[in-house]
Parts: C-alpha cells; structure tokens; sequence
C-alpha cells in the first residue's frame, strides 16, 4: 500500500484517503492481532479501489524491528503521525483489533477532513469493539465521524457505504428503534417513584471510588465532575498503589478462607505450576486478596461503587483484578469482615469494570432503582463483543455475545458458583496471570442500558442514557462453546437476544464497547425496573432514550406508560 513518507507533510489527491490503524500499548496484543490487521487494510483497499478511490497509509507497516507492526502504538507515536496529515484529507481509520483511543485522540479532534471508522465483523478480532470504544470518544469529543462495519467490504453492502462516504464524506444509518422520552411518557407511580429515587440522591450523594482514572485510553469513560455533580454523585479519587497496599496487609489465612467458602459452594479453579502460563494457587490467593482489600477500601471511604483499572495500573505489579471484580459485583460472596463486622452482607459491593464510570454512575441508578420494586440488583457491564446467527436453531435470528474479563458476578450464571470456574487470563494481555470468573448467564429477562457523555464544539457536555430490553437464551453446550471459541474462552458469557432491535441497528446508535445488564423476576418486572431507572435519570437531568420493544413486540417508550 503507498505510504506518507517520513518527515512529509502530506497533500493528498483528489479520490485519495489515508489510512491509519490504532493499536494497543502492549508489543504482545499489536504483534498477535497485526495480521488480521493487514486483512482487513487490503479488504478496504479493494473496495475504495471499486469506488474509484485509493487509500494511501500514513504510518509505516512495521515501525522498526522491535515493532513489527503498522499501529498507533502510543499516543506519542500518534502525535508524530498526524503531524505528517494534512488535516483536511479524508482519513480512514482500519479496525481489526482491540485499541486505545487516546493514540489518535489528539489527531482526530484538530481533523478538519471527513473521518471514517471502518471495523471488521469477527468475535476473534474484535474491531467492532475497538471502533464502538473510539466512535464514543468522538462523541464525547464532539467530532463529527461516521462509522461502518462488515465481515467483508468486498462484498456489495460493504461497498456501498464506503460509496457513499466517497461521495458525500458521510454514512447515515437507519435508527428507527431509538425514541427520546419524558416524564409525558411514563406513567404516574413511575414517575413518582423515580423522581423521589432522584430526590433521594440528590440530598445523600452518592461517592464513587475511582482507582486511577482514564484506563485504556477510554476518554469516553470519565465523566465531567461538574456533569456528575448535577445529578448527585462525586468522585472520591484513590490510588491502585494504595489498594496494592491494602492487599499487603491482608493475611494468606484471610485470602485462603475465601478460596476455601467458594469451593464449598462448587467454583473450580484450573490451576498449574507455571506462573508463565498457568493460573497459580499464588495468584489467585493475590487475587482474593485484592478481593479483600477493595472491599475494605471502599467500606473505609463509604463509596457506593468503585473501579479498578483491569488491564492497566496493576498489571505490571500483581495478578489480574477480574476474580476480585466478579466477586464484588454479587450479593452471595465470601463474607468480608472489616472493624468488627461483615462488610454489606447480602449487597453487592457495585464494581465498574475498567474505571468506566459511566457504567458506575449506572450501576449506582440500578442499585436504586431495583431495590424500590425490592428485586436483586446484582449487575455488571458486558462488552458488546460480537453476534451471529444461532447455528444450533434454538432461537432465530442474531444472538449477541455478551462477553466481559472476568467481572460478570456469579449470581448471573446457571448453577452460581457451582457453574463458575476461574481459568487463567491470556498471557498476552496478563504477563502476572491471573484468573477470571466464568460462566454462562441463566436464561431470563434483562434490562439492559449505556449511560455515555455527548460534547460539542465549545467543550459543553451533556449526559444520555439508552435503555432497552433483551433476553438472555441458553443455548446448547456446542453452539456455546463455538461462540467461546471464536471470542475468549476464559471469559464469561451473555447469550443476549435483543427485543426489537437489529444487529446493524444496536451498531449504528451504541455509544460505548460496553453495556450495563441486570436481571429481573418477569417481563413485567423488567419492564416496570427499566422504566423507574429512566424516571430517575430524567429527574436528575440526563437525556434518557427508549430502544426498541418489550418481551411482548410493544415499544419500549409505549410500554413505559402502562407499568
């Protein structure tokens, strides 16, 4: 592919973009995923070569011989690439893997040109998830992009939409399934039941416990405090060093106590001797002591939620976080005793996952609100990690895999904890190890939602919420484990139906790689929890949007006034 010559400040040609693909910060991810990086660059290739365009590559291939790859590999690195661009031209970013934003950030938010996020469709490479994290940067950032997505821009839908930017430097979706809502839209115990949740809030604040902000790059995942003021929460910023700290001061007894109250409740651990690539007795001990030790943290600071940064900040000091993070997000769990007494006994200890605290300031209204219909509140995010047809025919139509690290709690899962194992997370992302905690969700209704942060030119932000409704299927044990296979076998699993809502539909609208889920008794219940959550976002000031139907083909925002 030609290529922007180092030092040269580019001035494209007519029917000319550049390309560049953001990566990781990990040698070891960028190496791995570079050649369905190179697979999906000559895929787009052809098709703007069918458009009549060309793609001309504004970094090298291999950056040198201790990077042999094409990525952005840093935010440094990307600093150094844009200032090769023109600004103006349009600019093409290739997504076959999992990537940080803030390499790119910087380029695009001074991009004058027409921007395109271009992911391929695959559970193994998971671009799609890379692009929804970088699309909800832009958003937040207030930078106009459009996005497209295809198992194949060879093939005539994939070419039309790269036309279609070619010609007017934009792609328009289709997103009949959103519908914006207010109080008019709900009916009058829900609102009243929402607006005191709201008002509660507001007059006992909420504390958020954020170890070590911005994880991954997600610039999407931090929300304004001015923004977060308004509706009743504050940040009660903490170190990862303090919480390693903590770990230090719990004893092996404690750590082994836990270990020992989760066998007997049937969880098992698939354990080797070597620390390179097996899950160790001693790191999941460092792990139950993480467990401990967040919990007890969070007890001290009385935060109603907290965030451990996952891949980033400890990983290069102790084992994973994601069995401390499973474990926290349940209300049955190896009790936790700090300064005389159990901490939360019978609560969950509400946990977002990789710092996202837009995924907290949810956790937090779902706590709220599900304790006001007096059902499990127990919940987590997921990413939206990939769909596909259901192969084994038990449901029709697009079954999505919800898929998370580890921190999925096991009071989602079929059998609990004695459907639970904890298997070692993949070397190339965890040097230390580590393991997660796996499972398959139990069948049943869900409310599902995305709390994200749109901007605008003048630095102005404003909060949002989607809210829909899905079911979680079983599926045979063989179409599971296909759907494994093709995604990350350690990690546990959502097999999500969604109601009234298309696969290129939930792409088209979602702002974030992730997606909050809860469990509720009954349709009915699910339907009526989801509507009080909303009523409690519009009272505290976010815009709320219902997305697609119930369990019974009624839309969502219809449904809200009958509950």
């Amino acid at each position: 592919m030609p290529m922007i010559t180092t030092g040269s400040l580019a001035k494209v040609g007519r029917k000319t973009a550049v390309l560049l693909a953001s990566g990781d910060s990990r040698r070891s991810a960028n190496v791995t995923c570079w050649p369905a990086q190179r697979a999906l660059e000559e895929d787009l290739r052809g098709a703007f070569k069918s458009a009549g365009w060309s793609l001309l590559r504004g970094s090298p291939e291999a950056a040198s011989t201790d990077e042999p790859h094409g990525f952005i590999s840093s935010q440094a690195m990307g600093r150094e690439v844009f200032a090769r661009l023109d600004r103006r031209a349009p600019l093409v970013i290739a997504l076959a893997a999992w990537q940080y934003s803030h390499h790119v950030l910087m380029g695009l938010v001074r991009h004058k040109g027409p921007i395109l996020l271009a992911a391929n469709w695959s559970g193994r490479w998971p671009g799609l998830v890379g692009l929804l994290n970088l699309r909800a940067s832009l958003t937040k950032a207030g930078v106009e992009h459009s996005v497209i997505w295809s198992e194949d821009f060879a093939g005539k839908p994939g070419r039309r939409l790269i036309k279609e930017w070619c010609a007017t430097g934009r792609v328009e979706h289709d997103t009949p399934h959103v519908h914006r809502i207010g109080p008019d839209d709900l009916s009058k115990s829900v609102r009243k039941t929402g607006e005191r949740l709201a008002a509660e809030l507001a007059d006992r604040p909420a504390i958020m416990g954020v170890f070590d902000e911005g994880c991954m790059g997600m610039y999407n995942a931090i929300i304004p405090d001015e923004r977060l003021h308004r509706v009743g929460v504050f940040k009660e910023r903490l170190s990862q060093s303090a919480l390693y700290a903590a770990m230090l001061a719990v004893p092996d007894k404690e750590a082994d106590a836990a270990r020992a109250w989760l066998e007997r409740r049937g969880m098992t651990f698939v354990t080797g001797p070597r620390e390179a690539t097996d899950l160790t007795d001693r790191q999941v001990r460092e792990q139950l002591k993480m467990y401990i030790a967040a919990a007890r943290l969070a007890d001290d600071f009385g935060c109603d939620a907290i965030g451990i940064q996952y891949q980033q900040g400890l990983k290069d000091l102790c084992a994973a976080s994601d069995l401390a993070e499973g474990l926290l997000n349940a209300s049955d769990r190896p009790p936790i005793t700090h300064r005389g007494r159990v901490v939360r006994k019978g609560r969950p200890i509400l946990h977002f996952n990789e710092v996202d605290e837009c995924a907290g300031l949810d956790a937090i209204l779902t706590e709220r609100a599900w304790g006001a219909l007096k059902i499990p509140c127990d919940n987590t995010l997921h990413d939206l990690r990939w769909s596909d047809r259901d192969r084994s025919g038990t449901v029709d139509g697009e079954v999505w895999v919800f898929e998370i690290s580890g921190a999925a709690p096991a009071t989602h899962f079929q059998g609990g904890y004695a459907g639970a194992v904890s298997e070692r997370q993949p070397p190339m992302y965890f040097r230390l190890g580590g393991g997660t905690l796996k499972g398959v969700s139990k069948p049943g209704e869900v409310v599902w939602s995305r709390v994200w942060v749109e901007g605008d030119a003048s630095g102005g932000a404003r909060l949002h919420m989607d809210i829909g409704r899905c079911k979680a299927v079983a599926l045979p044990p063989a179409e599971t484990a296909r759907r494994w296979r093709e995604t990350t076998p350690q990690w546990p699993v959502m097999h999500a139906s969604l109601y009234g809502i298309t696969r290129d539909q939930m792409m088209a609208r979602h702002q974030s790689n992730h997606i909050q889920v809860a469990y509720a008794p009954t349709p009915q219940l699910a339907d009526r929890a989801a509507a009080i959550k909303a009523s409690m976002a519009l009272a505290l000031g976010l815009r709320v949007h219902a997305c697609g139907e119930n369990a019974q083909g009624r839309s969502l925002r219809g449904a809200f006034g009958k509950v």
